[in-house]
C-alpha cells in the first residue's frame, strides 16, 4: 500500500487544494481532492491486467468548481431533489434555494460542498489504505438546521473495491442524505458511449416521478417496463423506448427501490463491460439507488481534455428516495439531534 500528496490547484481566495492518490497492493489506485472530497480517478485492471481510469472527472480546480454534472462529488446534506425546495421539520418550515426546474432544490445547491476545502487524513487499516475528509457545517448552512460534523471516508481495499463510509452528527434535528455522484464507464472514462454495457439492479420497483423528476409518492413495479433491470441487460436496449418516465428524464434518471432488507449492506447493482471484461458491483445499506445515464452532460471538457457527452457514463447514486422528507410513506432522511448518521456504499471492481 502507498499514497502520495500533490498540489491540485488554487482557489480564487488563494487557498491550496491538494490531490491524494491511494495505491493498493495490486497497483490499482484511487485519487481524491480535499476540494469537496471529490473522487477524481479510479484506475483498475481489465481482464488482461491493463489499468484504465473508469471514472469520469475533472483535473483542475476551475473545472471542479465551474462545470456541471457533479462529477465525483460528495453531495449533501441532501442528495437528489426536494420538491418545492421546502420541507417542514418540528413545525418549522425551511425554504431551500431553487436550482432545479421552476421550483425545486437539487443536491442542496447552489452552495455546494464541492466548493469547500475539507480536512483530510490518510490512514492505513487492515483492509486497505484510506482517506477521511471532514467538514463542519454550521446551523443554517444551505438553510438546513443544526450544527453538523460530517465525515466521509474512502478506503481502497486490496480486492480492488472502494468503500465509502458516511458519518454525521448534528445538534438539532435535520436532514442527512449523502451520496457520491461518481460517473462510471468501465471501458475507460474517455471511451464514449456506454449503451452496450450491461446493468443489473436488485429492485422490483421504482419511484415514479413527475415532469420535474419529483416522485409522486407511488412506488411502481418495473415488470413489463423498460425500467426492469432484474436481469442483466444492455443500457441501450430500452433507453429510447416510448415510455413516459424515460421521455421525461431523457433516458434513465430514476430512483429504484432496492429489494434488500432495511439497513442491510447488500449487493444492489452491477455493471458489466464485456469488451474489457471489467465488472462493477455496488453494495449499499440505503433503500434507493439513482441510476443516471448522463443525459444532461452536454459537451463538457473533462480530464485529459476529454469531451463528455450524454450517455458516456452512468451513476449509481445510493440514497434515501428523492423528496423523502416530504413523503411520509418513504424511509425518512431525518437525523435526530445527537444521533449518528452512518451509512456505507462499496464499489467493487472485478474482471470476468
Amino acid at each position: 500500500m502507498a499514497w502520495k500528496k500533490e498540489v491540485f490547484g488554487r482557489l480564487e481566495n488563494g487557498a491550496v487544494a491538494h490531490k491524494y492518490t491511494l495505491i493498493n497492493r495490486n497497483g490499482a489506485s484511487a485519487a481524491f481532492t480535499d476540494l469537496g472530497g471529490i473522487w477524481l480517478q479510479m484506475l483498475v485492471p481489465d481482464r488482461d491486467g491493463r489499468l484504465g481510469d473508469v471514472l469520469l472527472g475533472y483535473d483542475t480546480v476551475e473545472k471542479c468548481t465551474t462545470l456541471g454534472g457533479h462529477l465525483g462529488e460528495i453531495v449533501g446534506r441532501n442528495a437528489n431533489r426536494i420538491g418545492g425546495a421546502v420541507f417542514a421539520l418540528n413545525n418549522v418550515t425551511y425554504a431551500l434555494a431553487i436550482n432545479s426546474g421552476a421550483k425545486n432544490n437539487l443536491h442542496s445547491g447552489p452552495d455546494y460542498y464541492r466548493d469547500r476545502l475539507w480536512d483530510a487524513n490518510v490512514r492505513e487499516t487492515e483492509s486497505g489504505i484510506g482517506i477521511s475528509f471532514s467538514l463542519f457545517s454550521p446551523d443554517g448552512d444551505q438553510n438546513y438546521p443544526g450544527n453538523a460534523n460530517i465525515s466521509v471516508s474512502y478506503t481502497l481495499r486490496d480486492d480492488n473495491s472502494l468503500k465509502i463510509d458516511y458519518h454525521m452528527v448534528s445538534d438539532q434535528d435535520t436532514i442527512a442524505n449523502f451520496t457520491n455522484h461518481a460517473y462510471f464507464n468501465l471501458a475507460g472514462h474517455s471511451a464514449g458511449s456506454i449503451l452496450n454495457q450491461k446493468v443489473w439492479i436488485d429492485a422490483d420497483a421504482f419511484t415514479i416521478a413527475d415532469s420535474e423528476s419529483i416522485p409522486t409518492g407511488a412506488v411502481v413495479s418495473v415488470k413489463g417496463t423498460p425500467m426492469d433491470f432484474t436481469r442483466l441487460k444492455a443500457i441501450g436496449k430500452d433507453i429510447e423506448a416510448n415510455y413516459e418516465p424515460l421521455k421525461m428524464g431523457n433516458g434513465y434518471d430514476h430512483n429504484w427501490a432496492l429489494n434488500h432488507k432495511k439497513g442491510e449492506l447488500a449487493l444492489s447493482a452491477k455493471a458489466v463491460d464485456e469488451v474489457s471484461g471489467r465488472v462493477l458491483e455496488v453494495y449499499t445499506d440505503l433503500p434507493g439507488i439513482q441510476f443516471y445515464t448522463a443525459n444532461f452532460l452536454n459537451n463538457v471538457i473533462g480530464k485529459e481534455n476529454t469531451l463528455y457527452t450524454p450517455r458516456c457514463g452512468y451513476c449509481f447514486e445510493t440514497q434515501y428516495f428523492p423528496d423523502a422528507v416530504n413523503k411520509p410513506q418513504f424511509d425518512s432522511p431525518i437525523l435526530k439531534a445527537g444521533e449518528e448518521y452512518k451509512t456505507t456504499t462499496i464499489y467493487h471492481f472485478k474482471v470476468s
